[in-house]
């Protein structure tokens, strides 16, 4: 399980919404790469995360990003701890 902080006025970059926010969140890619990379080797995934969550100016750190680049890769759920600042 991983955890992150973010702002509250920057929440939007993490989480999909229904107010439409302009960006792809971070959940949106996760979510995609869930759904087309499992199996695959988990660098590759870990390397579109990072991109992912670059372009979503989160700060994952790199163990962060295996951990989640592992549960998708063998299909199995990921539960991350948001804190909101």
């Amino acid at each position: 399980m991983g955890e992150i902080n973010v702002g509250s006025h920057n929440l939007g970059r993490l989480l999909a919404d229904s107010t439409g926010t302009p960006a792809r969140s971070y959940q949106a890619a996760f979510a995609e790469l869930a759904e087309s990379h499992q199996g695959r080797p988990a660098a590759e995934i870990a390397a579109l995360l990072r991109r992912a969550a670059d372009e979503a100016l989160l700060g994952f750190t790199a163990t962060d990003l295996y951990e989640q680049a592992e549960a998708i890769r063998t299909g199995q759920r990921y539960l991350l701890r948001i804190r909101v600042t």
